[in-house]
């Protein structure tokens, strides 16, 4: 009787084993999210001024990708950027203190916010996204088709109009003409749908196959007014000459990475990629470090690369390394000199301040004097403009 007893309980732990883990599959295993910074809490400076014409400079890991002024706003802010009140309207974070804000326009003005994953998304693999987005009630009316694009390559433009991809044709008779056609984004709520709740958190959300090696996702509004479903709403104030929406929370899961895999006896394998070699003596070029012009203050569009480090320093303890900075051959050999190392300085802080030891790095300045691409081109100059790390122990 006592055996049959046990035998029972132990099959019961089992089949609550087995739903548990069956359960968590169900759900997706979906595992992190691929979005540095998601709900905006983190950030460089607490956020002062809404500008214009200013850079959004402050919320970590995110920025704006065009000259149209997207803005921050954190409870630690000043009165123009606060929440729940602030100088754009009044709502609360749809979770912590943080949330960005963008006008959407019934113009041909936009606001957009881009940021990098943290890892490129696979070729045929399917990605979920979801973000929410409030109404400002200051608004001059709503608009629907608020969406997201997904790109290889970073996107910096200067205007402050929607976006455009610019595409040269030529003709039979040998003329060469620049067409602009609309980039259009990959997920977007419906036309159907105007987002016109002033009060509570609306979520956006889709799915996403990707093509593979996508790296950035910019969110706004990406349709020309006449086919962004504009509408006027009575209790709107119409303070604001176009339609302007808080965001926040913003996540991207993989919804069909098997990262776990349960085969018989209710083992579970769990499948991890090969892991990236390094050698000493190796140099590293880090590709998105980017500078304010002519000074070493580092941009939030350098988060990713410089957190891809300290992840990489952290999983390897005992690694030593060496940074470098350089620079294009524009201005004179001291003027280079001088700003390579107050930027490669600058890196070597933020990794001290990030909890690196100083006892595992060095850093080093060479001006213009290592080119790796063609200073005769702007495309080559900015090759040159670069931080690169050389793995000096292991």
């Amino acid at each position: 009787m006592l055996n049959r007893k046990y035998k029972i309980k132990t099959r019961l732990i089992l089949i609550i084993s087995f739903l548990v883990l069956s359960q968590s599959l169900a759900m997706g295993q979906k595992g992190e999210n691929l979005i540095y910074n998601p709900s905006f809490e983190e950030y460089y400076t607490c956020p002062q001024k809404i500008e214009p014409y200013g850079y959004m400079s402050e919320a970590v890991a995110w920025w704006q990708p065009t000259g149209g002024s997207a803005d921050y706003y954190n409870k630690c802010g000043s009165k123009q950027c606060n929440v729940p009140k602030n100088k754009l309207g009044i709502q609360m974070p749809r979770t912590g203190v943080g949330m960005v804000g963008i006008y959407t326009s019934k113009t041909t003005y936009r606001e957009y916010i881009q940021t990098e994953f943290k890892e490129d998304l696979e070729e045929g693999e399917t990605y979920k996204l979801t973000f929410y987005v409030s109404l400002s009630e200051y608004s001059a009316g709503a608009v629907a088709t608020i969406g997201a694009l997904f790109t290889v390559d970073r996107i910096e433009e200067d205007t402050r109009e929607m976006l455009t991809a610019q595409v040269t044709t030529k003709y039979e008779n040998g003329i060469s003409q620049s067409i602009s056609t609309y980039l259009k984004p990959q997920i977007v709520n419906p036309y159907e749908n105007p987002l016109i709740d002033t009060e509570n958190w609306m979520k956006i959300e889709g799915e996403y196959t990707a093509l593979g090696g996508e790296r950035f996702i910019t969110i706004g509004n990406f349709y020309p007014a006449p086919q962004s479903n504009c509408v006027d709403l009575p209790y709107l104030t119409y303070l604001l000459p176009g339609a302007y929406y808080y965001i926040d929370d913003v996540s991207l899961h993989c919804l069909s990475c098997k990262e776990k895999q349960v085969i018989q006896n209710n083992i579970t394998i769990t499948k991890t990629k090969d892991e990236k070699r390094y050698e000493v003596g190796q140099v590293i070029v880090m590709e998105n470090i980017f500078f304010e012009f002519d000074k070493s203050i580092i941009l939030p569009q350098s988060f990713v690369e410089l957190n891809n480090l300290i992840n990489l320093l952290n999983k390897n303890p005992y690694m030593k390394i060496e940074l470098s900075g350089h620079t294009d051959s524009k201005g004179s050999n001291n003027y280079n000199q001088k700003l390579s190392y107050s930027r490669v300085k600058a890196v070597y802080e933020h990794l001290i301040g990030q909890g690196i030891s100083s006892k595992r790095l060095q850093y080093r300045s060479y001006g213009a004097t290592k080119p790796i691409a063609d200073n005769d081109t702007d495309e080559g100059r900015a090759k040159n403009r670069r931080v690169e790390f050389k793995i000096l122990e292991l």
